[in-house]
This record gives C-alpha cells, structure tokens and sequence, in this order.
C-alpha cells in the first residue's frame, strides 16, 4: 500500500510541474504578443488595478 502512495504522490509532483511549465509558457506567449503588437496588460496587484505596457514587463 506504501509504495502505491508514493506513486501517486510522484504523480502529482511530475502532473503539478507541467502545469506549472504550461503556465510559464503560456504567459511567455502571452508577452510576447504584447511586445510584438505593442500592446499593454491590465493587471491586478497589491489590490491595485492598473494598465502596463507590454515594454514595461520585466520577465
């Protein structure tokens, strides 16, 4: 039953990273497009909503 569990808990583990890479990898796009059609990002931060340009973004 032990090993069983450790087994699933490495499937999480491994299932979590590539979520975690798809979502960089979306957002690098994401970037990306922005750069490239010199657009801006509406963001939400510290309970602040403000629009920063793409240029703006440090990755």
């Amino acid at each position: 039953m032990s090993s069983k569990k450790n087994s699933n808990q490495r499937d999480v583990v491994l299932m979590q990273q590539r979520i975690d890479e798809g979502i960089l990898l979306a957002q690098r796009r994401l970037l990306n497009r922005g750069l490239h059609d010199d657009l801006s990002f509406i963001l939400f931060q510290g309970g602040v909503v403000a629009e920063v340009p793409a240029r703006d973004i440090k990755w």
